[in-house]
């Protein structure tokens, strides 16, 4: 039987990587294609991994809660009905390589190591996207992760440590390796203050151990659980790399409110599922967004990429974490289609029940914070996005009008966005946008089919 290996999936747009959270299987269990064998627990979902082959489970090489990069090996599978090569009958086939190249290294004199090789050039999107950002030289940063891969970990640490690998600068192993023409007393100004992420790690002043708190009588120990782990990477990601910036319009609603308070019970006996006030505000935005596209848009380096599909998220809580669904095409669909998605997305999150592609390809978030009460918060943009829209709860307030004072349902529409790639002009006119379809949504003019 041949050896397979399975890896992990890329389970969203711009996931990197995933924390095994399970194991379903163990060595030795017999597994059928489609199977599933592990949960995984990104920053965008918790879902199951099935196998790509029929077989028996011969080894798990990741452990329960260890995260790893996509298309890092997870565990190995005896292929059923497929013959292994002769020189794998006496081992597995991943380890006869490894024993050739240590008997021709023996075979030659040692040469200096040279940081992040074992990527042989390949670096997952959001490594290449730092390292352009910043102008590290991946060939000289040492990677921590599995076999030796470069992570996006690595370069953060040393971009706080300031000691940044440039192009042209030697690694530290090679300057320290004898030269025909020895330098050392003389070093260059480049070679004397770019150093590798090893020798930065031996010369920086060392980085303070944050202070350790003790829990006192009577306090709870609550574990954090990998998807709070994925969660708070994923938002302190963002704080760091987007510059936030942030915006509030108020919006009368009262002819909205008015109208989906009279049709609301109809429309539940007939559909079989809540018309929200939420639809209506998703519909507002995805049409917004057809006009103002930028705001469609995700920062990538040296360009900025203006999506055309119309996808949006929408978070939704759990008792212990936050999901963040996607309503596909939203411009395409009526109030109607709308308000089923969102009703059937909240009820698969809460039941623990999304897929991977339900959270995949999302271009714009809007989050309903009105649920709780809220009137006013800033949100954290859902990276790589541009922009969040908070949508607040709905209050009654006596506002001016037409010189008199009248009592209106308002909402406060907050706006966070990615400094890189908008500015408040065009966040201002969008948002005024946006105000203007919502007032003017009642009877007369918003078919809800």
């Amino acid at each position: 039987m041949a050896i397979e290996q399975l890896t992990m999936p890329q389970l969203g747009e711009s996931v990197t990587e995933g924390t095994i959270s399970k194991w379903l299987v163990s060595p030795g269990d017999k597994v059928n294609k489609y199977d599933p064998v592990a949960e995984v627990i990104t920053d965008k979902v918790s879902a199951e991994i099935p196998s790509s082959f029929a077989g028996v489970i011969r080894e798990l090489i990741a452990n329960e809660g260890e995260t790893l990069p996509v298309g890092a090996p997870i565990c190995t599978i005896e292929v059923e009905g497929e013959v292994a090569a002769p020189s794998s009958e006496a081992k597995p086939a991943d380890e006869a390589p490894k024993e050739t190249s240590k008997a021709e290294d023996n075979a030659k004199p040692p040469a200096p190591k040279k940081a992040g090789r074992a990527n042989n050039g390949r670096y997952s999107p959001a490594v290449l996207r730092l390292a352009q950002e910043h102008g590290i030289d991946l060939e000289q940063v040492e990677g921590t992760g599995l076999g030796g891969r470069v992570t996006r970990k690595d370069l953060l640490k040393l971009i706080e440590s300031g000691q940044i690998p440039k192009a042209g600068s030697a690694p530290a192993a090679e300057q320290a390796a004898p030269k025909a023409e020895p330098r050392a007393e003389q070093p260059t100004p480049a070679a004397a203050t770019v150093q590798t992420a090893g020798a930065a790690a031996q010369t920086a002043p060392p980085k303070p151990a944050p202070p350790t708190i003790e829990a006192g009588a009577g306090d709870i120990e609550i574990p954090v659980t990998p998807v709070r782990k994925a969660i708070a990477a994923n938002m302190l990601r963002s704080k760091h790399e987007a510059p936030h910036a942030w915006t509030m319009v108020e919006v009368d609603v009262t002819d909205l409110v008015a109208y989906r308070d009279a049709i609301k019970d109809e429309f539940k006996r007939r559909e079989g599922f809540n018309l929200t006030y939420f639809a209506f505000f998703v519909k507002a935005v995805a049409q917004a967004l057809k006009e103002f596209p930028q705001l469609n848009s995700v920062w990538a380096g040296d360009k900025i990429i203006q999506r055309k599909d119309i996808n949006i998220s929408i978070a939704v809580a759990t008792d212990d974490a936050l999901f963040v669904p996607v309503i596909k095409h939203a411009d395409e669909k009526t109030i109607k289609g709308i308000a089923r998605e969102i009703a059937e997305l909240a009820a698969k999150t809460r039941a623990g029940q999304l897929r991977p592609e339900d959270m995949q390809g999302g271009t714009f978030t809007v989050n309903n914070t009105g649920a709780f009460g809220s009137v006013q918060s800033m949100g954290i943009i859902n990276y790589p996005q541009a922009a969040i829209l908070q949508v607040e709860t709905i209050v009654k307030r006596p506002v001016v009008k037409n010189g008199m004072i009248a009592i209106r349902d308002m909402v406060n529409l907050c706006l966070s966005l990615d400094h890189r790639v908008l500015d408040g002009l065009i966040c201002g006119r969008f948002l005024a946008r946006v105000k203007a379809i919502l007032e003017n949504m009642n009877k007369d003019n918003t078919p809800i089919y």
